[in-house]
């Protein structure tokens, strides 16, 4: 069964960082995409992530995190990191990871094809 249990989160001031990790356990497929996705306060998840990232090491981000959000992944550990700089009020939300294995094309940052979800992580930027 696959498993997404992320980590991560926490309260930072306006301009501090943080990095999320995303493991996963139960697969041994090699390709997939992987997606990075956010709830804010009071709203609804969003449809399209922040960003994505395939087998390839290919990845993909929303304008708003653009030149500070970056994706990555450790094959080997089945381990996936959303690096985040510069961060903003407006980035307060809970933030998931999600993964579609047997993807043969570029990461997806829309929500459609992604079936398993990690539990989220809470992360909370103060001005």
């Amino acid at each position: 069964q696959v498993q997404l249990v992320e980590s991560g989160g926490g309260s930072v001031q306006a301009g501090g960082s943080l990095r999320l990790s995303c493991v996963v356990s139960g697969y041994t497929t090699s390709t997939y995409s992987m997606g990075w996705f956010r709830q804010a306060p009071g709203k609804e998840r969003e449809d399209v992530g922040v960003a994505c990232i395939d087998n390839y090491g290919s990845t993909n981000y929303a304008d708003s995190v653009k030149g500070r959000f970056t994706a990555s992944n450790d094959n080997a550990r089945k381990t996936f990191y959303l690096q985040m700089n510069s961060l903003k009020p407006e980035d307060t939300a809970m933030y998931y990871c999600a993964l579609v294995l047997n993807w043969d094309s570029l990461c997806s940052r829309s929500g459609d094809p992604y079936i398993y979800w990690g539990q989220g992580t809470q992360v909370t930027v103060s001005s």
